[in-house]
């Protein structure tokens, strides 16, 4: 299984529409992946929140309309990243990302349950998903859980993921470059404890006057890093073997020790 995981650069002097199209003839760009990962609300930053409600679509609104027709020329499944949603015309917004098959049709959709800012910024703007998501990947044959930035540190979602089935969880982050030492820390922890791959996928630069880490990064059952961006703008590619997930569990068995909560079957 290849995988490519794309770390866009969210320029501040970029239009919203620009973006959109770069990004998209980067997705086609892959074709001969079988899966493709974009950053969280790469259209228009994670922390530009004087811009959230301005850029706000439905799910089948613009970002899903080009990215989806770049799905389908690249014929690869495309998690497009993050976008700021609205349900309806007076509803409540959600950071919400989008899985797309290869036809190109919006297969699955996940809105962010752990908003960021303690009561400000996101948190106060944004409204909390509460389901677990998980997808069955056809041609690689693997089920991806998804899960966007903040929720890296909340430990308790990924177990409910594993449980659900996930083999591959498919994180999308804004992740500031202050605490990027914590990004590479919890990605490796949460792949370790589910023995499961992690493949989380950053933005680059500046926006909204913030520092992105950057350091995409694609880590293995056992912890290991496979391949790690720097942080400009960067496509990483690793080709991956899903049934190495099922040989770590029964080589290791951890899992299957667990006290608290229901253990894995």
């Amino acid at each position: 299984m290849r995988a490519s995981l794309l770390q866009i650069d969210v320029r501040p002097d970029e239009q919203v529409a620009d973006r959109r199209s770069r990004v998209a003839a980067l997705v086609r760009e892959q074709a001969g992946a079988d899966l493709v990962v974009l950053p969280e609300l790469w259209p228009v930053g994670a922390f530009a929140y004087q811009d959230f409600a301005t850029y706000a679509e439905p799910l089948d609104g613009p970002t899903a309309r080009e990215l989806g027709a770049a799905a389908r020329a690249a014929r690869v499944w495309l998690h497009a990243g993050s976008i700021v949603e609205r349900s309806a015309a007076d509803g409540p917004l959600y950071n919400t990302s989008l899985l797309f098959a290869p036809d190109g049709q919006l297969h699955r959709f996940y809105r962010k349950i752990h908003r960021f800012g303690f009561d400000q910024g996101e948190a106060a703007m944004m409204a909390a998903g509460d389901e677990i998501v998980t997808a069955r990947l056809s041609g690689p044959q693997t089920t991806i859980g998804l899960a966007t930035c903040y929720d890296l540190r909340f430990p308790e979602q990924f177990r409910l993921l594993v449980d659900a089935g996930a083999q591959l969880l498919v994180i999308c982050a804004g992740w500031p470059e202050r605490r990027g030492a914590h990004w590479s820390l919890l990605a490796r922890a949460r792949a370790v404890e589910s023995q499961a791959y992690v493949l989380a996928c950053g933005t680059a630069g500046t926006h909204a006057g913030v520092q992105q880490a950057g350091r995409s990064v694609v880590v293995d059952p056992w912890g290991e890093v496979l391949a790690e961006a720097g942080t400009g703008e960067e496509v990483l590619t690793v080709d991956l073997d899903p049934s190495r997930v099922e040989k770590t569990r029964a080589e290791f068995p951890a899992l299957r020790d667990r006290v608290l909560g229901l253990p894995k079957p």
